[in-house]
This record gives structure tokens, sequence and C-alpha cells, in this order.
């Protein structure tokens, strides 16, 4: 066998076992379904882990941006002879820090104990103004909340009250900077109130005490049991189901604190996120397919159902308090959970609600591309990448992860192997085939070579047995009868018999 055969043969063989093995692994999926196991079994909030230590002390920085509007025409609306009209103030944004704290293990480590104080510092590079400058016309909410208190109480009481409150120059508008708003300030009112009743606090502000505190006792599922568990929530403040909505459904403590998710997501499913400052749980559906930072993720917010009115969703009607007091589409009454203050929320500028309270306020312009809330998560690892959380009076935004991206690849790579093999074996195929076709002309161009040499051996051989000149002797000669061998191209002497008689 010569060296060119060996060479055909070795890659056939090479090529043949490449190409079996790889459509065995394709048809099987073992890389695959190992690759999905590890990173199971890795992405779990165990001890010591890496995981663990990124969910404690969160590297990437979030940012909270605020916006406020400030009420143009306070008095013309107090008279009755204008809607309001608004102008949008902002962002004026604070880094947020959130580490874990008092992280304790539970049940065998399937479940973990963990608060989460949040602390703020401004950044004024980020920001449009001086919080502790800039000045905002907006709705007196310890004012509303005192009036609302009085609903139950006689007209003459209420009205008795309001021109008490009006003696001490105390409106429906305040005019404050936008640092009290947010984090509070001494209110005349509340002052009043608490020298009669020292149980109310005489400070507001829209994050008062929050600075530095957390937002409630959390126990998470680790992951440990079942992949599809990890980071949900188990107990917030010592209790699995609310009580102050209407239906056992809306009570419920669904999902993730949102921070974290199970691996390996699907379009098809709906993640689940308990908001402590909504007090409910909601729900965000797939929307696109997005990269960030060249890490693939899935986007997926809030659909329009999430505050959708009884009437279009009927699984919302636990969240009207008491039943059957429902608002309209896009808002949520929150008072319950506040200590009774008169609170609705929204998204920015009434996004996804319903047109009467668009239009009943000057200045609100809604959009997608600027209110919407949404998370990109990367569906291997389950880890938010980007984040947009947008509130009536506040955005959340945060990005990860540089290092994702080794990673991601190298599961890419390993969960594409097989493919790999298969691809590798398709070239050998390839590369045997030429070789065969080579191999194949080079013995056509041989036998080629052969027959040509035949063909001028014949030719020459032919031309050396051409036939001689007949000899000038007679025929009949004797001598040349039996003396004269025989050439080539001679006649043959014939004698003639005579005939024997019978």
């Amino acid at each position: 066998m010569t060296r060119r055969s060996c060479a055909i043969y070795a890659t056939g063989i090479v090529c043949a076992h490449l190409l079996i093995l790889g459509i065995a692994l394709l048809v099987a999926q073992v890389f695959q379904t190992m690759i999905q196991e590890r990173i199971k079994k890795e992405i779990t909030l165990a001890e010591n882990s890496r995981v663990l230590e990124g969910w404690i002390n969160p590297p990437p920085p979030v940012y909270m941006q605020y916006f406020f509007f400030n009420v143009t025409n306070s008095d013309e609306f107090l008279a009755g002879k204008e809607k309001p009209k608004v102008t949008q103030i902002g962002p004026y944004t604070y880094r947020e820090y959130r580490p874990r704290e008092n992280v304790t293990f539970l049940e065998n480590g399937t479940k973990i104990f963990a608060t989460n104080p949040k602390s703020f510092v401004f950044l004024r590079n980020m920001s449009s103004g001086d919080p502790a400058v800039d000045r905002v016309i907006t709705v007196n909410i310890p004012f509303i909340a005192v009036m609302n208190e009085l609903n139950s109480y006689s007209f003459f009481l209420r009205s008795a009250v309001s021109m008490w409150m009006g003696s001490m120059g105390i409106e429906v508008f305040m005019n404050r900077t936008v640092h009290e708003v947010l984090w509070g300030f001494k209110d005349p009112l509340l002052s009043k109130l608490h020298a009669m009743r020292p149980e109310v606090d005489e400070h507001f502000g829209l994050m008062y005490n929050k600075n530095g505190t957390h937002e409630g006792e959390f126990v998470f599922h680790t992951g440990e049991k079942n992949y599809m568990d990890y980071g949900k929530i188990d107990t917030w403040n010592g209790i699995s189901q609310m009580n102050w909505w209407s239906s056992n459904q809306s009570n419920m403590i669904n999902g993730t604190d949102g921070s974290v998710f199970h691996t390996f997501l699907s379009r098809k499913e709906l993640l689940y996120i308990f908001a402590a400052d909504l007090c409910r749980s909601i729900h965000l559906a797939y929307v696109a397919d997005k990269e960030v930072k060249g890490i693939p993720a899935f986007r997926f917010a809030p659909p329009s159902d999430v505050l959708a009115p009884p009437d279009e969703n009927p699984s919302n009607a636990g969240f009207c308090v008491p039943a059957g007091d429902c608002l309209g589409k896009g808002v949520l009454k929150v008072s319950v959970c506040r200590q009774g203050a008169p609170i609705v929320v929204s998204f920015p500028h009434f996004y996804q609600a319903d047109k009467r309270y668009i239009n009943a306020i000057d200045g609100m312009n809604p959009n997608e591309e600027e209110h919407e809330t949404y998370l990109d998560i990367n569906p291997t690892t389950g880890v938010p990448i980007r984040a947009l959380k947008t509130s009536h009076k506040t955005t959340k935004e945060f990005h990860l992860f540089s290092q994702m991206r080794m990673l991601l690849l190298i599961v890419t790579v390993m969960s594409n192997f097989p493919v790999i093999i298969v691809g590798l074996g398709v070239i050998l195929l390839v590369v045997l085939i030429f070789l065969v076709c080579r191999n194949r002309q080079r013995k056509n161009e041989v036998k080629r070579i052969d027959f040509t040499e035949a063909f001028h051996s014949f030719a020459t051989t032919k031309d050396e047995t051409a036939y001689t000149q007949v000899s000038n002797q007679a025929e009949d000669s004797p001598e040349n009868r039996t003396n004269q061998p025989l050439r080539n191209g001679s006649y043959i002497a014939m004698s003639p018999v005579e005939a024997q008689k019978c």
C-alpha cells in the first residue's frame, strides 16, 4: 500500500469517527445537558460560593433618578379656572448602595435570611440641578392625608379643620426644596397633630427614614432543592402572605426581589417580582431579544394588564380596597400599606393608564421609550444586566457584568462542542473526497502514459518487421528452394503433387 493510500484510509477513518460521534452527541444532547446541570448547580446561593458573594455585595452601581412635576398654575387650579399644568424637573441622581446584611443559612442551606439596607449618595455630575436649592410646587400630601381621614366626619367639621389649616398657611399645594420633599422636613400640620397624638410623626418625605434602612426581613430560596426556586422569596417580615388586599391571590408574595432569577429562562414564561414599595407582586412578560455590551438578553416588561381594572383583568379585583372600590386602568392605590396616606402609584406620565388621567393634567406625555419599566436578563444565567424601574417619581437603572462575557463564551463553546466535532468531520470529508478524486486522476494519468508507451513500442515493432523485397532469382530455382531461409514477406513456393491413381 502506498503512502498516498494510507493517508486516504486514515482520513476516511477519522472522518467517519468524528461524524458518528458528533451526530450521536447532538442527538443525545450530552454536552448541553451536562452544561445546564453544571450551571444549575453552580448558580445557587450556596455557602462560600462566588454567586453568594456577588449577591451579598452586588458589584455593579445602581442609580436612583428622581423626577418631579412642578405645578405652574396652582392659583388658577384652586380657583377652578384651569386644570393643573405641570412641568417635569430632574433628574436628581443618587448612587444607591444595597449590601445584604445579617445573612444566615436556614434549613440545611435550602433557604437564606437577609436584610437589605439601602443608602443613597447624591451625584451632582449626573443631575440636572441641586436638590438643596431647586424648589418644587407639588401636592401637600400631609394636608391631603388629614382631609382623607376626615372623610367619615361631617361637612362642617371638615370645613372648620380646612379653615384652621388655612389660617396657618397650610394649603393643598406646598412649595419645598427637592431635598425636603425627598428626604423629609418638619411639617407644621403634622407637628400640631404630634402634640395631640405623639404616635404621629411630625416629619414627612417621600424617602423619609429610608436612607440607611431596609424594606424588611426576607427569607429566600437558595435553589439547592430546585433551581427554578432560586432567589424566590419564602417570607417577608415573617409572613408568606400579606393581609391588606381583598383576595388571597392578591395577597400572595410571588417571585424574587428582582435582583436574580433562575437559569435558562424561557421566552414563554412570566417572571414575578415582589415590589415592597408597591406592597404587591407584579409579573413581567417577554418583549424582545436584546444585546447589552455584547451580552445576549431577554427583555421582560410589565404588560398592560398588570395595572388593569377588574373588567379587563379579573385577577386584579383583589387590589380594590375595600372590595369593589376600584380605580381606573394604570393606577394602584397603596394607602392600605402606607399608614393610610392617600398615595396612588402609576408609571411615569400615566404610561399605560386610562386616557382620563392623562387628559386631566396638562404636561403628561407618556411614551414607551422613556416610561416603560423593563428588565434585560441574560437567559443562561438568569442575571439582570440592565434594568429600568419607573414609578410616579423614581427611575432606577443599573448595569452588569463584564466578566459574564467570558462565562457565556465558555458555555457557548462547550454547548456547541458536538457541532464543532461534526464540522471537523465535514471538513475531513471534503478533504477525503478531494484526495480520492486526486488519486483517481493520478491513476488515469499513469494509464494514459502506459498506453502511449505501448502504442509507441507497437509502432516501432511494426516498422522493423516490414516486408522485404522479393528476390530476383527464379522462384523455381532448386538452390533457392533448398538453401535460402524463409524471410518475412517472402513467398513460399509450393511443388505440385501428382494425383495418384486409384
